[in-house]
């Protein structure tokens, strides 16, 4: 279960123990049937709770002082974990109509443009680790594809596509784990997490050498689980960097944000070579919120943030890694704020993973995991997943993953609205958006698939 989960289950837990409490206190008539020795009705009546009403009053009161230290205690310690549904953000309902219809309106009458290919070639984040406990099974579309991701009794994650060559049904709906293997709900095939292979039909006494289930090449590092594609079935070009200060327990796990994005996956990291759209969309304090239409109220305009970006590819042999290099500066009523001076780098690994590393002589150093995996071919799914000191705070590195959110935020906004550009209209100024553009396409190959057509029945 999920921290989310966990902590919905504490509610009702407690609530439930308050509204019991209650119950049974109000139906008892005197404290001294409860207590021999007469000392605890003499200390009842002296704080006037000798009655039942003042008795269950007292134990809502005590409920509600749990309740509050339970959030205190999530709002300073617990992790950070936002999830955003695909209709929350970066749409604008009106006429009295939901979100929801709002998005899918958008999703049905927006233009796409001239699409480049829908998935690049390299290595994509499935889940974080922590939600795959030993022998879970968990169910996941990615890249068009349904896949069943495991983890084995050895510990190790398996990721196998979803449905039994047998009949088809699907491994991550009832399948279990046995050994390192994933048992089929249906008829009780196992197949083995390696390499797919099935290894046992609990009815047959031969198993066909040909039974077997496709196995995505996969890995797991910092606190990740990431998969391979590549349109050739060609094997890894390369591998995700570890971050040593994860693996060592340095950092820790402070939270995460998840946010489903309408948008081809290559207009997400191309931001970082769109250095003017950070003076004009994310200047305004993240105090504005996120809808573009109020962002520049005069109201919130006393807080300003300042960037100074470069985007830079780098060189063989990491010719499939970039880096922003980003200063960031705060003004309050035009007064500079060193002390939340903080310079990032941003580094690129591929198509769909970024270490956001912070690094500050006061708060500390992290990274965030910024992971974009394509759902659909116009579906992305972004997650923000940050590992900090595990010294500082958590109260810290919370509030950094929440700023950040914001600022991404206003960025959703414009992705799920706008068109593909394939020759946009640029000045000089822009000359590294078609600087990225050309180090991107490195990701597709000639067979790398296009959007064929838009599913209009895909609604939220």
């Amino acid at each position: 279960m999920e921290r989310s989960g966990y902590a919905s289950l504490f509610k009702v837990a407690a609530a439930l123990a308050i509204t019991l409490a209650a119950v049974v206190l109000m139906q008892v008539p005197d404290p001294s049937d409860l207590f021999l020795g007469g000392v605890y009705p003499e200390i009842w009546r002296k704080t006037g709770l000798a009655g039942a009403p003042a008795r269950a009053a007292t134990c809502i009161f005590a409920g509600v002082v749990l309740l509050a230290m339970g959030w205190l205690y999530r709002l300073l310690f617990a992790p950070l974990e936002l999830l955003r549904s695909p209709d929350d953000v970066g749409y604008i309902a009106e006429d009295g109509r939901c979100r929801a219809q709002a998005a899918n309106e958008v999703r049905r009458r927006r233009k796409t443009g001239e699409l480049p290919p829908v998935y690049p070639n390299g290595w994509y984040r499935v889940l974080d680790s922590h939600m795959l406990e030993r022998e879970d099974v968990r169910s996941v579309t990615i890249l068009g594809e349904q896949v069943a991701v495991f983890r084995g009794q050895d510990r190790k994650a398996y990721v196998v596509d979803a449905y039994c060559p047998h009949l088809g049904a699907n491994l991550a709906v009832g399948g279990r784990v046995v050994g390192s293997c994933i048992e089929c709900p249906f008829h009780g095939w196992q197949f083995r997490g390696e390499d797919g292979k099935c290894v046992r039909i609990p009815y047959a006494e031969k198993v066909p050498e040909f039974a077997k289930v496709r196995c995505w090449p996969s890995c797991e590092t910092n606190g990740q689980i990431l998969v391979w594609f590549h349109c050739d079935g060609e094997s890894p070009a390369w591998r995700v960097p570890e971050q040593k200060e994860i693996s060592r327990g340095e950092w820790v796990y402070r939270g995460r944000t998840e946010h489903f994005i309408n948008a081809h996956i290559e207009e997400i990291p191309e931001n970082a070579a769109d250095i003017a759209h950070l003076a004009h969309l994310h200047t305004p304090g993240i105090v504005s919120g996120v809808d573009l239409r109020y962002t520049n109220s005069k109201t919130w305009e006393f807080v300003r943030h300042d960037w100074k970006v470069e985007w830079t590819p780098e060189p063989e042999p990491y010719k499939h890694c970039s880096q922003m290099l980003v200063k960031h500066a705060l003004t309050v009523f035009g007064r500079h704020w060193p002390l939340l001076d903080v310079n990032v780098v941003a580094r690129q690994v591929g198509p769909g993973v970024v270490f956001l590393l912070f690094e500050h002589s006061f708060l500390g150093r992290g990274v965030i995991m910024h992971c974009v995996t394509p759902v659909e071919p116009l579906v992305q799914c972004v997650s923000h997943t940050i590992f900090y000191q595990s010294g500082i705070p958590p109260l810290v590195p919370k509030f950094i993953l929440r700023a950040e959110c914001i600022q991404f935020e206003r960025d959703v906004m414009i992705w799920n609205n706008k068109k593909y550009i394939s020759k946009p209209v640029l000045v000089k100024e822009d000359s590294a958006i078609q600087k990225h553009r050309r180090w991107y396409s490195q990701f597709y190959s000639e067979n790398s698939p296009r959007l064929r057509y838009q599913l209009d029945t895909m609604d939220f």
